[in-house]
């Protein structure tokens, strides 16, 4: 195969690689609907993404039977084709912070994690508060696309939304020092106004990084105050407001992972 040639297919695969990324599990058809291509070129570069251990299938959820026939099989990506979109700069990340934490301590970790992501919070505070309530989650999620997460946002099935991202670019770092998620996820609550709650990471092995978001209205019910002396012909109480949380006990805590 000419050089050209080689150089189009391997773009086409990490295209696929990428939208795999993204989007898995997500099936042969519509990796080609969305890259427009044959079953045929699809097939190929799934089988070489599968030879190299980029992808795995993995069985659909059992649904209803739409027709004859086996079920589509889904792809994932694998730690190793997820560890092909970490930056360069992971292993010096992680030295630091072990550095930071044994000449330091590791409150000093937890201080740098809520200072890099101070920047978020500043960065996204304007666009968040010109947002309306029920739009903040798809803004966050867009921004943190921009930022290499390749996020996303759904309603949960338990109530509220939930936020998912696809990739970390810091999942090697995290998973040796929490303190960058725990960070993270207080951000979250603060930019969304909202209690919210980690459900999964990549850091600890899920396919997804995902957080549940609690219904602004439900927040604003269960944090308004009861006043026992009030009667049913009262005017109602000023809007107390929400408060944020990442604690079990904030939201439901039915394990959506998005997958």
């Amino acid at each position: 195969m000419p050089n050209a040639e080689k150089g189009a297919e391997r773009g086409t695969r990490a295209r696929v690689a990428r939208l795999i990324l993204e989007h898995g599990p997500i099936n042969a058809a519509a990796l080609g609907e969305r890259l427009g291509l044959t079953p045929a070129a699809v097939r190929r570069h799934l089988d070489a993404l599968l030879a190299e251990g980029m992808i795995e299938p993995r069985a659909a959820r059992p649904r209803v039977q739409r027709g004859r026939g086996r079920p589509a099989k889904l792809f994932v990506i694998t730690d190793a084709g997820r560890g092909a979109f970490v930056h360069a700069y992971d292993g010096l990340a992680g030295g630091a912070l072990r550095f930071l934490a044994e000449r330091v301590g590791e409150d000093a970790v937890g201080e740098f994690a809520r200072a890099q992501v101070g920047g978020l919070i500043r960065r996204l505070g304007p666009a968040m508060r010109e947002a309306s309530a029920d739009q903040r989650v798809r803004v966050l999620a867009e921004a943190l696309t921009a930022d290499g997460y390749a996020a996303s946002a759904s309603e949960a099935k338990s109530g509220g939304e939930q936020l998912c991202q696809h990739h970390c670019p810091v999942a090697h770092v995290a998973a040796e020092f929490p303190q960058l998620c725990e960070a993270e996820t207080e951000a979250f609550g603060r930019l969304l106004g909202t209690p919210v709650q980690r459900l999964a990471t990549i850091a600890h092995g899920d396919g997804v990084c995902t957080t549940h978001v609690s219904s602004p209205a439900l927040a604003s019910q269960r944090n308004a105050p009861v006043n026992p002396r009030r009667s049913a012909t009262d005017e109602p109480p000023d809007d107390p407001g929400v408060t944020t949380s990442t604690s079990h006990n904030a939201t439901d805590t039915s394990k959506e992972t998005g997958r």
